[in-house]
């Protein structure tokens, strides 16, 4: 089984929007709350906090991912999308969005929250 290795922070933009995106490894779903509410906090001017994770407990796998306002699919499921394809578990990849002022599209944000996620845990993946 594989995960994150090891918190990352990365940053992209895009047609001046700023992307900051975060991989983390999570030993247990408790974690995700606090890992939100420090994010939010720190990040709080930012225009949309989005998230997925994957998770195994109990024998079973957990996985949520949230889009935060961005249309239907274009922001946290990419981000889900990403860790299903690496079979990553116990990990979770965060993506701070500031708008620039330009729209990007449905497919626009898929590619920029897509590698954001990838840019997160490129050289960032261990067994477990």
């Amino acid at each position: 089984m594989l995960s994150v290795r090891q918190t990352k922070i990365i940053e992209y933009t895009i047609s001046k929007s700023k992307f900051i995106g975060f991989a983390y490894f999570l030993d247990n779903l408790d974690q995700v709350a606090t890992i939100l509410e420090n994010i939010k906090k720190e990040y709080h001017d930012s225009s949309h906090v989005v998230y997925a994770y994957r998770v195994k407990e109990d024998g079973q796998i957990k996985e949520k991912f949230f889009n935060s306002q961005e249309p239907h699919g274009s922001a946290g499921l990419p981000l889900l999308y990403l860790l299903q394809k690496k079979e990553l578990m116990n990990s979770m990849l965060v993506v701070v969005r500031y708008f620039g002022g330009k729209k990007l599209g449905v497919g626009g944000l898929v590619r920029a929250y897509t590698t954001c996620g990838q840019l997160a845990i490129e050289d960032n993946i261990k067994e477990i």
